[in-house]
C-alpha cells in the first residue's frame, strides 16, 4: 500500500473532474428532454447474476431485529431492479449509478465504476442504437457516422470463419495463426471471446460501431432472433475500438429466464465458481408481467476518457482502487 502522503489527492485533474460534472449534467438533459424519468434503485441486493463473466462482491451486513449476519451482494449493474420497476409500470426510466466487479482492473477498468442504464417501452435493440448514437453524438461531436456490422460478419470478415459454424479447433488454430497460444483447453464460447477481444477488437480503433447479433450462449438476458436463434437481440457499441455500451431487445419469458440463470448456475459450478443467490424478486416481476422494452448500459467513465482523451480510467476518477 502506497503510503497516504503520496495518494491522498485525486488522480484525475480537477478540469477533468469539472467535465465529469458537465457530462453527468448532459446526460440527464438528454434524457428529460425524451420525457424519460430518472429513477434510484439499491446498490446492494441479496441476490446478484450468476453470469459466470461477472463477479460480485459480497458483503455480510447485520439487519433485522434478531441482528443475524446476511451476506448481500453490491450490484454489477441495476439492471434486475429497474426491471423490476419497468414491471411495475413506471415507463421509460434511466439510473446514473455505481457499480461494482470483483477481478476488474486494468487500463479501462475499476472495480467501481459508473453507469449509466436505461430502458425505452416499445423500442427493439434497432431503435435503440439510434438513440444510443445521438447520446454519444451529443458527447462527442466529431465522432462521425454510425455503422453496424454484424457479430458473425465480423467474424468472416476479419479472420474467414464462421462463428456460428466452426469447431473449437479451428477457432484455436485461427487464434494460434494470430500469436494467441494459450495453455490448456478453452471451451467454444472463451475461444471466440479471445479472438473476439485480441483480434477483432483492434480492428475497430478509428470508428463507431455497433456489432450485433451475438451468438445466444453470450446474451443470457436477451431475446433470441426469431430469424435465426442462434444469435440473440444484443449489441454493443465501439467508438475507437473501446467498448462503450452493451444493449438488448430484452428477454421477458420468466421461464426462459429463469432456466438461463440455472444455466449460468451450472457454468460456475463446473469453473469452480461460487454459486450465487436467484434474484426471485425479478423473476417474479417477470411473472406479472414486464412491457416490451429494449435496455442498454453505458459506461460513463469511458465515455468521459473519450471526451477527454484520456489514456487511463484513473484520469478520469477522483479516488480510483489504490487511493480509495
Amino acid at each position: 500500500m502506497d503510503h497516504p502522503a503520496a495518494t491522498w489527492q485525486p488522480a484525475a485533474t480537477l478540469d477533468r473532474l469539472r467535465a465529469r460534472a458537465r457530462l453527468l449534467s448532459q446526460v440527464r438533459c438528454f434524457f428529460d428532454s425524451r420525457g424519460v424519468l430518472e429513477v434510484e434503485t439499491p446498490c446492494l441486493s441479496a441476490a446478484a447474476t450468476p453470469d459466470p463473466a461477472l463477479e460480485s462482491f459480497a458483503v455480510p451486513c447485520r439487519a433485522g431485529s434478531a441482528q443475524e449476519i446476511r451476506h448481500l451482494y453490491l450490484q454489477t449493474s441495476p439492471e434486475f431492479a429497474m426491471k423490476r420497476l419497468l414491471a411495475a409500470g413506471a415507463g421509460d426510466i434511466y439510473q446514473v449509478t455505481r457499480a461494482f466487479r470483483d477481478g476488474e482492473r486494468g487500463r479501462w477498468h475499476n472495480p467501481e465504476f459508473t453507469m449509466l442504464e436505461w430502458y425505452r417501452v416499445g423500442f427493439d435493440h434497432w431503435r435503440l442504437m439510434d438513440e444510443v448514437a445521438d447520446l454519444v453524438a451529443s458527447v462527442l461531436p466529431g465522432t462521425g457516422e454510425f455503422t453496424r456490422v454484424s457479430y458473425r460478419a465480423l467474424f468472416l470478415q476479419v479472420l474467414d470463419l464462421d462463428p456460428l459454424a466452426c469447431t473449437g479447433d479451428q477457432l484455436a488454430a485461427k487464434a494460434r495463426a494470430h500469436g494467441i497460444d494459450i495453455a490448456g483447453r478453452l471451451d467454444h464460447q472463451a475461444w471466440l471471446d479471445l479472438l473476439f477481444t485480441h483480434v477483432l477488437e483492434p480492428r475497430l480503433a478509428g470508428r463507431a460501431v455497433f456489432v450485433h447479433g451475438f451468438p445466444a450462449a453470450q446474451a443470457a438476458l436477451a431475446r433470441l432472433d426469431p430469424d435465426d436463434p442462434r444469435t440473440a437481440q444484443r449489441f454493443e457499441l465501439y467508438v475507437d475500438g473501446i467498448e462503450l455500451a452493451n444493449g438488448f431487445h430484452e428477454l421477458s419469458d420468466p421461464g426462459e429466464q429463469r432456466a438461463r440463470f440455472a444455466a449460468d448456475q451450472e457454468r460456475r459450478r463446473a469453473a469452480g465458481l461460487p454459486s450465487v443467490a436467484t434474484d426471485e424478486r425479478f423473476l417474479a416481476a417477470l411473472e406479472a408481467g414486464m412491457p416490451d422494452c429494449a435496455g442498454v448500459a453505458l459506461g460513463v467513465d469511458r465515455l468521459l476518457m473519450l471526451a477527454e482523451q484520456a489514456d487511463r480510467i484513473d484520469d478520469v476518477l477522483a479516488f480510483p482502487l489504490e487511493r480509495a
